[in-house]
């Protein structure tokens, strides 16, 4: 069984899109996956499954529509793959993980005509399937990368700062 990290698009942010982690939780284990956790309360779970990562997020997508009335986009990554983003972080000057993000996407366009790094130079850098912005002053204080690329590019995008993939990698 592979150990996912599932990650839902705009859940319980500003009061939109309010999911109980309980129903969460419920829905999933309800899907038949195993091992199943929530953490903080935006939508961040881990689960174990024999399936692919793409069936994962599709079957969550459906489910929490069909179970919970929820429309929203779940993308997965498993803990290496949550290590890697950490591990591979460019600004070595950015120590607070609370002002250090992780734009994780659904993909990366083979020949994107828009670089996100144009949003705010010096602190955007596109690696793989995630997009880094260090915010110096604040998540808030910063340009807003993830409507920018889901709008110019055409994916799904779903940010975490730093602490939060730190913990959630830490669940594997």
């Amino acid at each position: 069984m592979t150990g996912y990290a599932a990650l839902l698009r705009g859940v319980n942010v500003g009061g939109r899109a309010k999911l109980p982690m309980a129903d969460l939780r419920a829905v999933l284990t309800g899907l038949g996956y195993a091992d199943v956790r929530t953490l903080l309360q935006s939508g961040n779970a881990v689960l174990s499954t024999d399936a692919a990562a793409e069936e994962v997020e599709q079957e969550v997508e459906r489910a929490l529509l069909a179970e919970v009335g929820l429309k929203t986009r779940c993308l997965v990554r498993t803990g290496d793959e949550l290590r890697a983003v950490l591990a591979a972080a460019p600004f070595p000057e950015a120590t607070d993980g609370s002002k250090m993000v992780a734009a994780f996407v659904s993909a990366t366009p083979d020949s994107p005509e828009f670089d996100p790094a144009t949003l705010d130079p010096g602190r955007v850098v596109v690696g793989d399937r995630v997009i880094y912005q260090w915010c110096p002053d604040g998540i808030s204080n910063s340009p807003l990368v993830v409507p920018a690329v889901e709008k110019k590019w055409g994916v799904a995008v779903t940010a975490r700062n730093f602490n939060t993939v730190t913990k959630l990698a830490a669940l594997f």
